[in-house]
């Protein structure tokens, strides 16, 4: 058996023991796929741990940069309370309209919110309205721009805020450091940034699963 299906299988077991999806959660994939969304969503048990991370974070306000077909949005809003808000931006107005019926199917549309444009032009816009200070950011969107949007991150954050950045590791290639593709590039100003901003303390961790091999960063805000 191979390692990828050794993974998949474990991936399984993980997902229907500790994180079962619900009708909302496999429309979101199934009208995702329908709608041409390439198959990038987080997986369940991915998402139960970005809901976990909300839960234990005590989250009243997150912050999402990347929204894709509302998958991952789902998991996090409902770690939210009644009066919580989520914002969520997301570039393609076609995956912005897949995202916002799956939001609404699920219930959420009270409390998640999705706005269509560049995200780096989304941001000061957002800034501009004052919101209250996200407690979470998840920033799972153009690899390039990451160091902008943990920037970000951290001006509309507060002390003590989280912040997760996915799919860090790029296949293992941001280890190499003659490789200068825009993605990798992009990724390790990110982990730099975290890494030396007064600011911020983090980690990063490899995973494997069903989505093969990859990671993603934990930072939190010092003040």
């Amino acid at each position: 058996m191979s390692g990828q299906q050794h993974w998949d299988d474990v991936d399984d077991y993980f997902i229907s023991t500790l994180s079962p999806d619900d009708e909302a959660l496999r429309a979101a994939l199934r009208d995702s796929d329908a709608a041409g969304l390439p198959a990038i969503a987080v997986t369940a048990a991915q998402g139960k741990f970005l809901q976990l991370l909300a839960q234990l974070q005590g989250a009243r306000n997150i912050l999402e940069i990347g929204t894709l077909g509302g998958y991952s949005t789902i998991w996090l809003a409902r770690a939210l309370p009644e009066d919580g808000r989520l914002v969520s931006l997301e570039y393609s107005a076609k995956h912005a309209e897949v995202a916002v019926r799956n939001i609404a199917r699920a219930g959420l549309d009270r409390i998640a919110e999705v706005r269509v444009g560049p995200a780096l032009e989304s941001l000061p816009k957002l800034a501009d309205e004052n919101p209250a200070p996200f407690d979470l950011v998840f920033i799972d969107a153009d690899k390039v721009n990451n160091p902008h949007y943990v920037e970000w991150a951290l001006r509309l954050s507060r002390a003590g805020s989280v912040i997760v950045l996915d799919n860090v590791v790029r296949g293992g290639r941001v280890a190499d450091a003659g490789n200068t593709e825009p993605d990798v590039v992009g990724t390790r100003a990110a982990l730099e940034l975290i890494a030396t901003h007064p600011r911020l303390t983090g980690t990063a961790l490899q995973t494997v699963g069903s989505k093969g091999y990859d990671g993603f960063a934990l930072a939190r805000v010092l003040g």
